[in-house]
């Protein structure tokens, strides 16, 4: 017998369009917005922390990385089935599960007594985190359907974008006052905390019509075992080639040559077999929708600008800067603080406008960000970071809350699952592979850059004799002082480092042009998105 409606164990129905939030609404968003807020932190706070981990647990850098490498490749695989799983096994039952043990294995991180013990946990704290921001957007997204979906679509957003900026600045803090140990030891109270709301306000949203009919379908059908092995194969392959190319020197390493032709050659077979599946474990199908085939490829190319932001400019501030951890964290905090206050914005203004202009718009001042980052100098300051931060974040809630309204509200029933764990995947993806080939390009840009400025450093320059002059007499006038021996190696040294120093600066640049090339791309799938009927609340709710 069913529960009574007014049960709280009873299905929830989706809200209403219109209205205020009721309570039950908004503890919901509190509980999975937590969820996902676990995972989008977890995936960012290892990093600061590397260097004292390495030396605690005696590990090389190579050795290290699989920490974070392992970590990134398990969540890759679990994102596009967390859909079929939270059918499978029940979206409440299936996410206090993967909370439960996102926090449990955190613990055993914390408690690791060597590295490949703590390796081996965080592959499976990656996998279990891979279930909690597909299926928390899942939750928000049928709680509100309709035109009330870019509410829901700015409070993910906030946990999305917002959170990994979070983590550097608090693994660095942790790191530095009670130990690298507690960067997971945090995860604890969080995930209780997460878990306890869980089993209060969750529960499997009530399915009718058609989409009942295929969700008891898809509960009952036998497991598609090889699609789940060619998944994993491919993902895990692809990943892991983009996370440990550039430090591997790409195909000249034997692994990642051979992972890549193992990765390209299950990619399609993995297709052509799902494609050809009653029941596959991804329903590739969904791509005939042109919402979700233009929204994957957007999120994937909006992915990479965000992480190549995220992975470069700490970069530039510390090389140039000086800054340390910490002080890069707090940099971009302000445009932070910037997103989380225009989501709501956008969110409650989308369907006042249409949705396209809400993107062009966005893409339009990220990109005014990124052209302000194009001509930062060796001299350049904080106030120089700072503003295109600010304007960059600015405008992303125009790209990301819209987009995920105009895709997602096209679903629902078992592939609205399906839908958010392949745009967060096009996500992950989209932003490993933007920060493998810009860094790949920075490289090639920086050492075009050396070979043509150490050109000048010569006698017959003016600038350079001139500065040679200077620096030579202050360093002879030093030399006893400061104990060098034999002062014309410092200077050569200066001169080295200076070289370099600039040629950084022009490769930086460089790479912010590419990232604008990214964005101009980028608005080719927006014009050719539909317009958001499918988010006209009749045709959501399927009257």
């Amino acid at each position: 017998m069913p529960a009574p409606k007014n049960h709280p164990k009873a299905p929830i129905a989706p809200a209403q369009e219109g209205g205020a939030f009721t309570r039950n609404e908004l503890m919901i968003v509190l509980t999975v917005g937590l969820a996902a807020l676990l995972q989008v932190v977890d995936a960012t706070i290892v990093n600061v922390a590397v260097p004292t981990m390495m030396g605690n647990l005696g590990a090389t850098l190579d050795e290290i990385g699989w920490v974070v490498t392992g970590y990134i490749v398990t969540n890759a695989i679990v994102l596009p089935i967390s859909g079929w799983l939270g059918i499978r096994f029940g979206r409440r039952s299936y996410l206090l599960t993967c909370i439960l043990l996102f926090t449990a294995t955190s613990v055993a991180c914390g408690l690791a007594p060597n590295l490949w013990t703590l390796v081996f946990f965080r592959l499976i704290q990656g996998a279990a985190g891979g279930a909690l921001l597909p299926t928390s957007q899942a939750i928000i997204q049928e709680l509100f359907p309709g035109k009330r979906s870019g509410i829901g679509s700015s409070l993910f957003g906030i946990v999305v974008i917002v959170g990994p900026t979070i983590g550097p600045p608090l693994g660095g803090w942790l790191t530095d006052h009670m130990g690298w140990r507690w960067i997971f030891y945090i995860n604890l109270p969080l995930g209780l905390l997460a878990a306890f709301l869980t089993t209060l306000f969750v529960t499997d949203y009530s399915v009718e019509g058609e989409h009942a009919a295929a969700h008891q379908r898809m509960r009952s059908a036998p497991i598609d075992g090889i699609g789940l092995a060619l998944l994993t194969l491919w993902v895990g392959c692809l990943q892991f080639v983009l996370e440990r190319g550039g430090p591997d020197d790409w195909f000249s390493s034997p692994t990642i040559l051979t992972l890549t032709l193992i990765g390209c050659i299950a990619l399609p077979v993995f297709v052509w077999w799902e494609w050809i599946q009653e029941y596959p474990i991804v329903d590739l199908k969904l791509f005939k929708k042109m919402e979700l085939a233009n929204g994957t490829l957007i999120m994937a190319l909006v992915g990479g600008i965000i992480s190549a932001g995220l992975f470069f400019i700490p970069f530039f501030s510390t090389n140039i800067l000086g800054m340390d951890a910490t002080q890069t964290g707090n940099l971009f905090m302000p445009s932070s603080l910037a997103m989380g206050v225009m989501m709501p914005i956008v969110g409650a203004l989308l369907y006042k406008y249409e949705a396209r202009y809400f993107m062009l718009g966005g893409m339009a001042v990220t990109a005014l960000g990124m052209y302000m980052l194009t001509y930062l100098t060796p001299q350049s300051g904080y106030w120089d970071l700072y503003w295109p931060l600010m304007v960059r974040g600015i405008g992303l809630p125009g790209i990301f809350i819209p987009l995920n309204a105009m895709v997602l509200g096209a679903f629902r029933g078992p592939s609205l699952g399906q839908a958010a764990g392949m745009m967060n995947l096009s996500r992950q993806l989209g932003g490993s592979l933007g920060i493998a080939v810009l860094s790949v390009f920075f490289d090639n840009a920086s050492d075009r850059a050396y070979d043509h400025l150490r050109q000048f450093i010569s006698p017959l320059t003016l600038g350079f004799s001139q500065w040679a002059q200077s620096a030579q007499a202050l360093v002879y006038r030093f030399a006893d002082q400061l104990g060098i021996s034999h002062p014309m190696n410092l200077l050569a040294k200066e001169a080295y480092f200076r070289v370099k120093k600039q040629a950084f600066v022009i490769a930086f640049d460089t790479v912010g042009w590419y990232m604008l090339i990214g964005i101009a791309l980028t608005t080719i799938p927006i014009l050719f998105l539909k317009k958001p009927e499918s988010l006209d609340t009749k045709h959501v709710a399927g009257e």
